[in-house]
């Protein structure tokens, strides 16, 4: 007897712990630093879609680098976000905004890292890189969205040619704010 109320007491304590509610963890993919198509006017999109995402109470990954990575990092630190970095060599190679780098030393290999662990990912301007997280994600039935303004490979994949041949389409956006409201459905 003493049994079943023990049990029934652990079940009643059960059912008053707070339901813990994850964040939404969203990959934002794109050009290095040294891609010369990268513009001013691409950079500031990264930044607005990582300050987007904090403000909305979302964790940005992404590949720790420089250009649309970093930007982005520094759009979500700006709005007192959490950023994880996942770095193709070691930790040092992080850029400044990064809160969470964790060094794989596995080159392009981490780009699946970085998809696995996201909830949607948004992709901005890019070359090859950016392309393969791309694929991994559509692969991996993630929610991917192209900015389709901001160049590179997101705009190339945009367009309706693109699109036709895709059995699994990615979503568009043209807005840093319509990118971030669609990861966050």
């Amino acid at each position: 007897m003493r049994k079943k109320y023990l049990f029934e007491a652990i079940i009643k304590q059960l059912n008053k712990e707070p339901k813990i509610t994850m964040k939404k963890i969203i990959a934002v993919c794109g050009s290095n630093g040294d891609d010369e198509t990268l513009t001013e006017q691409t950079l500031k999109m990264a930044e607005d879609v990582g300050f987007l995402i904090a403000k909305n109470g979302g964790i940005l990954i992404c590949g720790g680098l420089s250009g649309v990575m970093e930007f982005s990092a520094k759009g979500a630190k700006k709005a007192g976000g959490i950023t994880v970095g996942i770095l193709p060599g070691k930790k040092e190679d992080a850029n400044n905004y990064i809160d969470v780098p964790i060094a794989t030393n596995l080159g392009f290999s981490r780009n699946y890292m970085i998809i696995n662990a996201a909830d949607s990912i948004i992709a901005i301007c890019g070359r090859w890189g950016t392309l393969n997280e791309v694929s991994f994600a559509i692969t991996l039935g993630k929610k991917v969205i192209l900015l389709s303004s901001s160049g590179g490979i997101a705009s190339f994949f945009s367009k309706e040619d693109s699109l036709k041949i895709l059995d699994r389409k990615p979503y568009t956006a043209k807005t840093p704010e319509e990118a971030v409201n669609l990861a966050f459905i």
